[in-house]
């Protein structure tokens, strides 16, 4: 108890289960009877189905059903009257077509190659209409989504920044990016009678994901047990319930029997969300030493005409920067495309690649170093709120990002430095994500053999939320991390958030700390001891003849956390060789320097912070979702042609944390990294790209074309 144990680079608790191939993923469960399923796409971007063909798929041995809208039978939950409707799409409950790729049909059979084959069988007939996909022709149709939420901003006066005498006014591209983790979205489902259903899924909220079960079939939530105990990444796919994963659930009780859904990697282009299609207007305007005096964001997103989703592609340019006047506007467009869905960093990745690139463009323009005219407008309270920082160290993140990055070697002439017969240059992006913390329960027992047991709804889907939890328990109640067990991804177990906005440590970390607190308060009363000495557990409960000790807490916010603005920050250094001949482009080094308050887990937040710039690397030089405007489909919906990062584009990447306590967010003084991890990087190698080349590139992925 004298050497705290946050901080230490413990391994991940269930790393040899992962490695060895001993942890059970939602689609490796073997149930009795289990039966397979397979969704037929749509052919068209839209129009109505008038005819769906099943004879031949149904002929097909080992067939047993397909569901198509013409023999579905509705769900409470997709009526319009229903008490909590289940959102988005409607699997089959109409016959209309909103995009390229809807399932119009599914297919269960006795195996995966028969419902794959009899799936191909299935043919429809449409009545086809005019579509819209291409964002640049509908860019004009964006509207100010619905709500109060993301209405225009406005801080002193609109458009400032045309008065000011150095003035920057460009647009920024970023494209469709999609998730593509490593494990495919599988569903299995199981009913045990009419009213109680099993679910393993892939989902980043277990108790999140049981209500929307409950709420579509209008069973009892308790009725619903849903388990998502390994995710193989995620990035923001399964922060909901899909409409794939609800099928699964209908098949099985139509055929009554358990259903597996699996989607191919074509479909998770199109039926689990992606980063959506954007374009960025920025107007900066400075004086002449650099003083911000107008910021203007304008942000136009794509979005499904069923279903509308938003980001905060804006929100980082109202308070990241002091600067007296800013305006911002965010619309969105609505196409028939499928609906986007939150991306690691959701809209601030977006927003700061525009940004920063150019206030890039502006430290050229001023003939200023790109640092010092970040801490030229230095935030010191939040210019947005008007409130205080719970805690910001970002000036630290500079000092110590430049002198690892060796930010003394940048020219500020672009194009003049080489090494070899390669052009070399240096940048900076930063970022900022909300540092939250939600309501969260856990519950923990401890054995008379001093093994500890706790549990709690919450999920994993990569950053090493059980080695984090386990960090926290051993060092508050000095038991070694080898004696305790967290359970996670389960949702009979205590209440937690859905893993996502980074808050998982902040939320589901407090309630660990607060249970590990009660129950030594719980284990000293029992002699009448003090809770703040050392306790022997299993002396006491064999002293008091008792087989275990268990309590559940709940951990929220605190009132006064209101007074402040709680964020996470990022600096993000990258060091690029780009060939003059070949225009290809090598991220030699990235450093990556947080402001992410207390860090409980040094080994897995370091991998948090290489994962999110591989990530990073992989949104600014090769990711791009190509669409077809003819025929409204994906032309790169696969492996081949969709490029991902792989080893040979990652050379060094260092993560540097501050480390310093937040005293007003939560007990252990944690703040989020798994957003911040990206956000920024984007711009760091941008920037990086005009200091050696000379070219600025404002279009995401920067492909050797723009460049040579």
């Amino acid at each position: 108890m004298n050497k705290s144990l946050i901080g230490d680079s413990m391994s991940r608790v269930d790393g040899r289960l992962k490695v060895t191939g001993q942890a059970k993923y939602s689609g490796e469960y073997k149930l009795p009877g289990l039966a397979y399923g397979v969704l037929v796409p749509a052919t068209i971007t839209k129009g109505t189905i008038t005819a769906i063909d099943v004879k031949a798929a149904k002929r097909t041995p080992g067939v047993i059903e397909v569901i198509t809208p013409f023999n579905f039978a509705g769900l409470p939950g997709f009526k319009p009257d229903a008490a909590q409707p289940v959102r988005g799409l409607k699997l089959f409950n109409d016959k209309s077509v909103s995009f390229n790729g809807q399932p119009i049909a599914l297919v269960v059979a006795e195996s995966f190659e028969k419902a794959t084959y009899a799936a191909s069988l299935v043919r429809a007939t449409y009545q086809e209409e005019a579509f819209e996909t291409d964002f640049h022709k509908n860019r004009e149709k964006g509207v100010t989504p619905q709500g109060g939420k993301y209405k225009d901003y406005l801080r002193g006066e609109a458009n400032a920044y045309k008065k000011a005498p150095v003035v920057v006014e460009q647009e920024y591209l970023q494209p469709s990016e999609m998730h593509n983790p490593m494990e495919l979205h599988v569903t299995i489902a199981s009913w045990e009678g009419e009213d109680k259903l099993t679910v393993y899924t892939k989902s980043q909220g277990v108790v999140s994901t049981q209500r929307t079960f409950s709420n579509a079939f209008g069973i009892k939530p308790e009725n619903v047990q849903v388990n998502s105990r390994f995710v193989g990444g995620a990035f923001g796919s399964s922060l909901r319930t899909w409409p794939h994963e609800i099928a699964a659930a209908y098949a099985a009780r139509l055929v009554r029997r358990p259903v597996k859904v699996t989607l191919t990697r074509e479909q998770m282009f199109t039926l689990v969300g992606y980063r959506p299609f954007t374009i960025q207007k920025i107007g900066l305007g400075a004086t002449a030493d650099g003083k911000l005096l107008g910021i203007t964001h304008e942000s136009y997103s794509q979005t499904a005409t069923y279903e509308e989703f938003t980001e905060n592609s804006v929100n980082c340019s109202r308070f990241l920067y002091d600067a007296a006047n800013c305006n911002t506007l965010y619309k969105v467009v609505p196409l028939h495309v499928g609906v986007p869905a939150p991306m690691r960093g959701p809209g601030e990745a977006t927003g700061s690649f525009a940004l920063e690139s150019a206030l890039d463009e502006l430290s050229y323009a001023l003939k200023m170093d790109p640092i010092q005219l970040r801490l030229k407008n230095y935030a010191e309270r939040d210019p947005e709120r008007n409130l205080p920082w719970s805690s910001k160290y970002l000036r630290e993140c500079y000092e110590l990002g430049a002198e690892r990055i060796g930010w003394e070697n940048r020219s500020p002439r672009p194009g003049s430095q080489k090494e070899g017969e390669w052009l070399v240059g240096y940048g900076i992006g930063c970022g900022a994500f909300g540092a939250y913390r939600g309501r969260a329960l856990a519950k923990i027992k401890i054995m008379a053999d001093g093994s500890v047991n706790i549990q709690s709804a919450t999920s994993d889907i990569g950053p090493g939320t059980g080695t984090a939890m386990t960090l926290i328990a051993s060092d508050l109640l000095g038991v070694p991390a080898g004696k305790i067990t967290f359970e996670l991804g389960n949702s009979a177990f205590p209440m937690a958030p859905t893993q996502g906005g980074s808050s998982t440590v902040s939320s589901v970390g407090s309630a660990v700390h607060d249970a590990c607190m009660a129950i030594r308060q719980k284990f000293a009363a029992l002699d009448g001891q003090s809770a703040e000495g050392p306790l022997d557990y299993v002396a006491l409960l064999q002293k008091h003849s008792l087989p275990y000790l268990e309590l559940t807490e709940e951990s929220q916010s605190s009132e006064q956390a209101k007074n402040y603005s709680m964020y996470s920050f990022s600096a993000h250094f990258a060091k690029v060789h780009v060939h003059p001949l070949t225009g290809v482009v090598k991220v030699m080094r990235l450093v990556a320097v947080v402001d992410a308050g207390r860090i409980v887990s040094h080994k897995t937040a370091a991998s948090q912070m290489i994962g999110g710039a591989v990530g990073g690397i992989g949104m600014v030089l090769t990711e791009e979702a190509i669409f077809d405007d003819k025929y409204g489909r994906y032309v790169n919906g696969n492996f081949a042609d969709y490029h991902v990062p792989v080893n040979a584009d990652i050379h060094q990447i260092e993560a540097i944390f501050i480390d310093k306590p937040d005293r007003y967010i939560n007990p252990l003084g944690t703040k989020g990294i798994g957003e911040i991890s990206l956000i920024g990087v984007a711009a760091s190698v941008t920037n990086a790209i005009y200091n050696a080349t000379g070219k600025r590139v404002r279009e995401l992925p920067v492909t050797p074309d723009k460049l040579i």
